[in-house]
């Protein structure tokens, strides 16, 4: 019986199998497939020269037990993925949320203002220019005049400094398709759902906001929470663009820097292909306990 209801189902949506189908295909072969090619070669040895020699666990032994650069690697990339993951998402959504509330010519307006900063080309070379780290970088020259310090910071070559700098850049940048899905998101709430929360007893807007709001935007909230924990996680542009490759002392080296480093410089294709599976671990074993959290709003 229930292999027929699968048929008839089938059948029923075969124009909606259709249309889905070419995506599927390009999904296959650009996503699942280069994933599970990595999975295999991380069991061997590769060096894009000579045929792949199976090596069974050594890559992840060597990458756990051997590898001090990777243990820093994922302390820094644990470090930034805490701060701007939650913080990000938290200030993606306020910003949204109070923004909503606005006339919709200034909503229009400060959305495109909070959205700019995640299609920027420049804004590395304007964080680079306030965290320069001669006298004349802007946050230097304002400290210095103010009388604040004695002598220009290097922010972006001390390790006290480089790893609170990234972080503060990454909460900057935080602010892009996050929001934008939350600002489409409270538009699609059914306004008359307020006036009926209103007789079945809510009275204040945090009320209003987690048993009518949040829990029409469960599929906003998943997507913005898959894209800020990917891209808490997969933090490596804005380390190489502020501080180089690798960093300082590598104190803002992340795992996505050891990645770099392995498979585009050195090649050795199958321990970086352990370091993007261990990466890719992490954001799968976050994005489940992420699913089990937001389905739990409203309830």
């Amino acid at each position: 019986m229930e292999d027929k209801i699968r048929v008839y189902g089938f059948k029923r949506n075969k124009d909606l199998y259709l249309m889905m189908f070419p995506f599927l295909v390009l999904f296959c072969i650009f996503v699942a497939l280069p994933v599970l090619i990595s999975i295999i070669i991380s069991f061997t040895d590769f060096n894009l020269l000579q045929f792949p020699k199976f090596v069974g666990l050594s890559n992840y032994r060597r990458l756990f037990l051997n590898d001090d650069i990777f243990i820093t690697a994922v302390k820094n990339t644990f470090v930034i993925a805490v701060i701007t993951g939650p913080i990000g998402y938290l200030l993606a959504y306020l910003m949204a949320w109070l923004i909503n509330e606005l006339p919709a010519k200034i909503r229009a307006i400060l959305t495109i203002i909070f959205y700019a900063p995640s299609i920027s080309g420049n804004v590395y070379l304007i964080f680079t220019i306030i965290f320069s780290g001669d006298p004349y970088g802007y946050l230097n020259a304002k400290l210095l005049e103010w009388g604040i310090i004695d002598s220009p910071i290097l922010w972006l070559q001390d390790t006290q400094y480089m790893l609170p700098v990234v972080i503060l850049v990454s909460l900057w940048m935080s602010l892009g398709f996050g929001f934008l899905a939350f600002i489409a998101g409270l538009q699609t709430v059914d306004k008359t759902q307020y006036e009926a929360g209103e007789i079945d007893g809510i009275r204040n807007r945090w009320q209003e906001l987690w048993y009518i709001t949040l829990p029409n935007m469960r599929p906003q909230l998943m997507f913005g929470a898959i894209m800020s924990i990917t891209s808490a996680l997969g933090v490596g542009d804005i380390t190489v663009a502020l501080t180089g490759f690798p960093s300082p002392n590598y104190g803002a080296h992340t795992i996505a820097n050891h990645l770099l480093d392995y498979g585009s410089i050195r090649m050795e294709m199958g321990y970086a292909s352990a370091i993007a599976v261990v990466l890719f671990g992490m954001m799968v074993f976050t994005n489940l306990l992420i699913q089990k959290f937001i389905k739990r709003v409203g309830t």
